[in-house]
């Protein structure tokens, strides 16, 4: 009988290796199908950049071999975005819902951060949260807080009257720029419509201009209402994507006040998801009892917590004249036993409380 030669050994070892890896691929991939139907359904993205960075971490430390430890990386590399692609194929039917039309900011945050998604404008901020809550859209990303004209009360509202849940906050910059038809002169602008927003963003260019200003509920319905006007003199602040949506010409770009201008956009979704130690950015609601020193109290529960209070707002409940219920960021794990703690203690002064949802960072989209 003939000897086999090293190749021929070689050769079937890897052919064993690859049988065995098939399996393996399989299996692995079935897990990655259940990965995206939890992401579906607690609205987070394909995407997550830290828990890559973690993974390729410490698969690098499985690699004794200093040669073929970056190959292995390499290797990771290839079945992470082999995942991804797959994860893309089974949420093509996913929706996310935004307030607005395309082109507007929200439409623009929501395709970025679910890029293989169908996104679904409606038209308020509450219609888009209810086709979450009636299960016509699995999420909705609407905006909590702008770096300049401050809180979006509507959202804040709805957050605390509503039952969905906030599993990621993503700032995005906002660029603004004047919007006209094609072949219109600044010399011809004598009025701009867009969002009290972003009007308010851009105070200074618009006296400059002197032109006078109209509200639109945002800034690409501002640009949709430029572009179907027969007024040569009417331009609109919004988007880049918005003037090509709507076949607007861009006249002038980064006309807000200040640079840096950002808009944080919360992910709303009918599940909470499932909380680790890595989750430690949270949002809680709460209203506190009618006695004195109830809200002090309150405050000094989540700090002798062990919880760092990054920021405190109120709102008006609207149920009683003079009630407000309190929408309040921090630091901390507040689903484990120290969290359970002081949500117990916090309770005490409470009327409600509801914790909103955690997440591990707040995510710049670039």
């Amino acid at each position: 009988m003939e000897e086999k030669s090293l190749l021929e050994i070689a050769r079937e070892e890897i052919n064993c290796v690859d049988r065995e890896m098939a399996k393996l691929f399989e299996r692995r991939m079935r897990a990655v199908a259940q990965v995206a139907k939890y992401k579906q359904e607690t609205g987070m993205p394909i995407f997550d950049p830290v828990r890559e960075e973690e993974i390729l971490r410490r698969g690098a430390l499985r690699v004794e071999d200093q040669v073929i430890r970056g190959y292995y990386v390499n290797f990771l590399h290839a079945n992470m975005d082999i995942s991804k692609t797959y994860q893309s194929r089974l949420l093509g039917g996913m929706r996310v819902a935004y307030s607005g039309v395309k082109g507007a900011f929200a439409q623009i945050a929501a395709s970025r951060i679910f890029p293989d998604a169908e996104v679904c404008g409606y038209p308020d901020f509450a219609a888009a949260y209810r086709a979450v809550e009636n299960g016509e859209s699995d999420v909705a990303v609407l905006p909590l807080e702008n770096s300049t004209g401050g809180d979006v009360g509507t959202v804040m509202d709805l957050a605390f009257f509503g039952s969905l849940h906030i599993n990621g906050i993503y700032d995005i910059e906002v660029v603004q720029n004047l919007l006209v038809k094609p072949g219109t002169s600044l010399s011809d602008v004598r009025a701009v419509i867009s969002h009290p927003q972003a009007l308010g963003q851009c105070d200074a260019f618009i006296k400059k201009i002197g032109a006078q200003t109209h509200n639109a509920v945002n800034t690409a319905v501002a640009a949709k209402t430029v572009a179907e006007s027969s007024d040569p003199s009417l331009a609109a602040i919004g988007s880049e994507e918005a003037a090509a949506e709507f076949g607007l010409s861009v006249l002038c770009s980064h006309i807000q006040e200040k640079g840096g201008n950002t808009t944080r956009f919360a992910v709303f979704s009918r599940t909470e998801k499932d909380l680790t130690e890595r989750d430690r950015q949270f949002v809680l609601l709460f209203t506190v009892k009618n006695e004195a020193g109830a809200l002090a109290k309150a405050v000094s529960a989540i700090g002798d917590g062990g919880f760092n209070l990054r920021a405190i707002k109120s709102r008006p409940t609207k149920h009683l004249s003079w009630e407000y219920y309190f929408f309040c960021e921090g630091e901390g794990f507040i689903r484990g036993e120290e969290g359970k703690k002081m949500l117990a203690e916090l309770g005490k002064n409470c009327n409600d409380l509801k914790v909103l949802g955690a997440f591990e960072k707040e995510i710049v989209l670039s």
